[in-house]
């Protein structure tokens, strides 16, 4: 059954025009997204709009709504007021007449093969090697053959530098490891956007590097990325938008020299005085 949103957009969202070109693939718009759990509301009237080939970095302290924004883009979490748009497309809704109806769960699925989504915690299937963890989905989600899905899983393993660890199982591979598979899988269903979830918070420190080069590299590749994380160097290297975020509102965001050199506001020069080294010169 469809579910009906309590507010809802006043005006349709735009679909793109047919035959537009790949440029424009990837283009996020989050419009007033709004989420309670129970008395507290956690994103309050949020609104963002990243580019195609854009790479927006959500900084901000523990509880101010990251990674829930981050997951309503995905509609693994439900929004309770506002909309999101890739590509001019409702994530998660349909409209019919003036509300938001939730599209069925094989719609949702569906959608979610252009979002790709990278955890914190890897989420790899264990029983799988790691060939078979990147292989599988577009398999199960895409109908592609096997072979093609195997070769494809291939060439993003040695994208990420782990062709050599093809056949090991993720019991046999280190965090950082285990966490550019998971990297190589969400890439594997060639998404219009890349999704990372603090992705480099349950690693050992000596190995969060290999993953943040990674990821650095994809920042380059056209493909739209929205990352949180605590990284505030990475941040300042990848990001084209910095998203300061703090009790579910966006504060402040601008480019990271604006953010990390010139912020404007109290509760942003506030956060980075205490976690950003003195290099950065604010």
């Amino acid at each position: 059954m469809s579910t009906a949103v309590t507010e809802t957009p006043t005006t349709a969202p735009a679909a793109p025009a047919a035959g537009s070109p790949a440029a424009t693939r990837g283009h996020v718009q989050i419009t007033d997204v709004r989420k309670t759990y129970g008395a507290t509301e956690v994103l309050k009237g949020v609104s963002l709009i990243v580019p195609p080939g854009g790479v927006a970095v959500i900084v901000g302290p523990s509880g101010s709504g990251k990674s829930t924004l981050l997951r309503t883009i995905n509609h693994l979490e439900k929004v309770d007021g506002g909309y999101i748009t890739i590509d001019g497309e409702l994530v998660g809704y349909r409209l019919r007449g003036n509300k938001l109806h939730e599209l069925r769960e094989k719609d949702i699925l569906k959608q979610r093969t252009d979002i790709g989504m990278v955890f914190q915690n890897f989420n790899l299937f264990p029983h799988l090697t790691a060939l078979e963890n990147v292989a599988e989905p577009p398999v199960v989600a895409q109908g592609r053959s096997k072979e093609e899905a195997r070769k494809r899983a291939l060439e993003l393993l040695d994208r990420v530098g782990l062709k050599d660890r093809a056949n090991a199982y993720p019991r046999q591979l280190s965090g950082g490891q285990q966490q550019r598979v998971a990297i190589a899988r969400a890439l594997a269903l060639n998404p219009k956007i890349l999704l990372f979830d603090e992705p480099t918070s349950a690693l050992d420190p000596e190995l969060v590097n290999e993953v943040l080069d990674v990821i650095r590299e994809l920042a380059t590749s056209g493909t739209t990325l929205i990352i949180v994380t605590h990284e505030m160097g990475f941040a300042r290297d990848v990001a084209d938008t910095v998203v300061f975020m703090d009790e579910g509102q966006i504060i402040e965001q601008g480019s990271p020299q604006e953010i990390f050199t010139n912020p404007r506001e109290p509760r942003t020069r506030s956060f980075f005085s205490k976690v950003i080294e003195p290099a950065f010169n604010i």
